[in-house]
């Protein structure tokens, strides 16, 4: 067989393997690139269904905060209404004892309400009117308490620790949405990959979306679920 011939053979036989080779590269990059596109599609919906979850947990949890708070506020209201009240039935008591008037003094005393009456009468035993020492008046003792000042007190603490769930809860949101972003990202570096003819630089693009695509998984998987 002439040397010609075996030459032109062994080109073609060549050539055969790299189209071959190219056929297979392209086969298992159109692979990659279906199973990002499948991944980042159900991704996608997943985030997105997250955010909306967790976005709509943030608005629970702020309505609640405000009721709570609320709440606190009228407790407080009449909290304070009934503190002036015994103040005010104190200052009238106090009227009556330096007029030394025993049974106006005595209807004043059952008039304070069952907290004050507790810190009144801890403060008379204290001898005010002789102990310069003695505290200004029975708020002023520890045995004081307002029910309602304390009720209010408890639930504006309980607010602010359902608004900072609510705060938690709206970030968590934000994360899915900065993950959806994420993901979209993918897709244009997939999509303007396919354009570009020069190998190198479609499989660069589509080696860059396939390690997006890990760290996208990763980020989704860390974050909590609603």
């Amino acid at each position: 067989m002439p040397e010609g011939i075996n030459v032109e053979v062994a080109q073609r036989l060549n050539e055969k393997a790299v189209e071959e080779s190219e056929a297979r590269t392209r086969e298992l990059l159109e692979i990659i690139e279906a199973l990002i596109l499948a991944f980042v599609t159900v991704a996608t919906a997943w985030s997105g269904y997250q955010a909306a979850r967790w976005d709509g947990r943030s608005a629970l949890y702020y309505g609640q905060s405000s009721k709570e708070r609320t709440h606190a506020n009228k407790l407080a209201t009449l909290g304070g209404q009934q503190r002036l009240y015994d103040i005010v039935t104190f200052n009238s008591w106090l009227q009556a004892k330096s007029d030394g008037n025993t049974q106006l003094t005595t209807l004043f005393e059952r008039r304070f309400t069952p907290g004050y009456k507790v810190a009144f009468d801890a403060w008379l035993k204290t001898d005010p009117f002789h102990n310069p020492h003695a505290p200004p008046g029975p708020t002023f003792m520890p045995q004081y308490r307002n029910v309602q000042l304390a009720q209010s007190d408890v639930q504006e603490a309980k607010a602010g620790v359902t608004f900072a769930v609510g705060a938690s809860a709206r970030e968590t949101a934000d994360e899915y949405v900065r993950d959806t972003l994420f993901l979209a990202s993918i897709l244009f570096l997939v999509a303007i990959g396919e354009r570009f003819k020069v190998k190198n630089v479609h499989r660069g693009l589509l080696g860059a979306a396939f390690l997006l695509m890990l760290a996208a998984l990763y980020a989704l998987t860390t974050l909590p679920i609603a």
